[in-house]
């Protein structure tokens, strides 16, 4: 149970292990898999790496964005189905993009005021398994089909349908406020910032570039596991599957853009695609983490959350959350060793830099000044999510796993980590080094 407060009032919180499945384009390795599975399996992995009983654990914060009809309380589920121990209390998440994220400060908030010493936290996501909706009339149909009571009245139910109500509504991943999918968004913001294509898909290039360099010099080795796929357990998924080491300037400029065909920028090569996987951090207190005699990968410095128009920067958010995230942290971006940022598309990494930058965005905001030049030498040096993937629930463990390791690898000492969300969201947290 959670011990005494320190005499300050908070405790520091320590990233104990990191640990994620491949990341996988949907309908591929995984695609028979559901994000529960991928849950469990990432879960089972972490504590037994970790080498902690799992007695030790006070709680489970877990998250999904596209959630599983048949399992709504990841959380839970991931505890009961994973063997632990059926004590442990968990909860959901979900911050859409930013989810785990969500998942770890929500933990970390728990761990400083005393609530809880240890703590599982992640994310989850089977886009290979996305729930397919039917129209408002059909499923109407349907509930008054399951209340009759004879064959006949089970038809009459379907009487007054119409061939246009029994057309299957997949997910759309798009705003509801604005009606406008991310791609859309993206396009946006790319022509509203003067993103040009090729920068674009330069970004994408150094991200494919950075993370095939990084599985060739097993910089993933311990952070990714090895996924056994069932039915058969023939096939064992080690690696990510969407990484292009053969990939160039040329051929990212040869792609057709996706969103707006006629004038726009963003392409299926500068955006990250639809992904299976699951990611999962082991957070303590560090008296805890000393108590067990485990070294943490890392600490949590500070973190902040902050929101903008949808209608206007969709994603957009992580330039209003790193100042405050800096600010928390007691740092200026001068200050900052390495850099990890999501890159749900080239345009929204781009725009954030831009942005970070700049006086007039810095005035539109309400700062006496910019926040900063980003160093790109020093932004995501073993790729980011175009490369890697991005299975939205996941992303933002792998990122604090990945940054953490990377500043062992680099031996650095700060880092800070944005992700952009839907709903113009955006999330932000300094880490630093054992």
């Amino acid at each position: 149970m959670a011990r005494e407060k320190q005499r300050n009032g908070h405790r520091r919180v320590a990233i104990v292990r990191g640990l994620r499945t491949p990341f996988v384009k949907a309908g591929t390795d995984f695609a028979k898999l559901t994000a529960l599975d991928l849950g469990r399996m990432v879960v089972q992995e972490l504590v037994q790496r970790a080498e902690i009983d799992p007695q030790e654990i006070d709680q489970v914060v877990f998250g999904q964005v596209i959630p599983t009809l048949t399992a709504p309380s990841i959380a839970r589920e991931v505890v009961l189905a994973a063997g632990l121990p059926r004590k442990i209390e968990a909860f959901t998440v979900a911050r859409a993009c930013a989810t785990s994220i969500q998942a770890m400060t929500t933990a970390a908030n728990a761990i400083s005021v005393g609530e809880a010493d240890v703590v599982l936290v992640g994310g989850t996501e089977s886009m290979s398994d996305a729930p397919i909706f039917t129209s408002r009339p059909l499923a109407q149909a349907l509930v008054a089909a399951s209340k009759a009571r004879s064959l006949p009245e089970k038809l009459k139910a379907f009487q007054t349908l119409k061939p246009r109500d029994l057309v299957p509504v997949p997910p759309a991943i798009a705003e509801y406020s604005t009606g406008l999918t991310m791609g859309e968004s993206a396009e946006k913001m790319a022509k509203e910032n003067g993103i040009s294509r090729q920068a674009q898909d330069s970004i994408a290039f150094t991200s494919h570039q950075n993370a095939a360099r990084a599985w060739k010099d097993g910089f993933f080795d311990s952070q990714v596991m090895h996924v056994v796929v069932p039915p058969k357990y023939e096939k064992v998924s080690q690696k990510d599957n969407i990484v292009r080491e053969d990939t160039s300037l040329e051929a990212l400029s040869q792609l057709r853009p996706v969103f707006d065909r006629k004038y726009g920028t963003v392409t299926a090569g500068n955006a990250s695609p639809l992904t299976d996987g699951a990611a999962a951090l082991l957070l303590m207190s560090e008296e805890k983490a000393k108590a067990l005699g485990l070294e943490p990968l890392g600490y949590l410095r500070a973190h902040a959350y902050a929101a903008t128009d949808p209608g206007e920067q969709l994603l957009q958010g992580p330039a209003y959350a790193a100042p405050i995230a800096l600010q928390r942290a007691g740092m200026k971006l001068s200050d900052i060793d390495l850099v990890e940022m999501h890159e749900a598309f080239a345009a929204q990494v781009a725009s954030n830099i831009q942005a970070l930058a700049s006086k007039e965005f810095a005035r539109k905001a309400g700062w006496s000044a910019p926040v900063g030049e980003v160093d790109r030498t020093r932004l995501n040096l073993s790729g980011g999510s175009i490369s890697i993937g991005h299975p939205f629930g996941a992303t933002g463990a792998r990122i604090v796993t990945q940054a953490l390791h990377e500043l062992k690898r680099q031996n650095k000492n700060t880092v800070l980590c944005t992700v952009c969300a839907a709903g113009g969201l955006g999330a932000a947290v300094v880490l630093e080094r054992a």
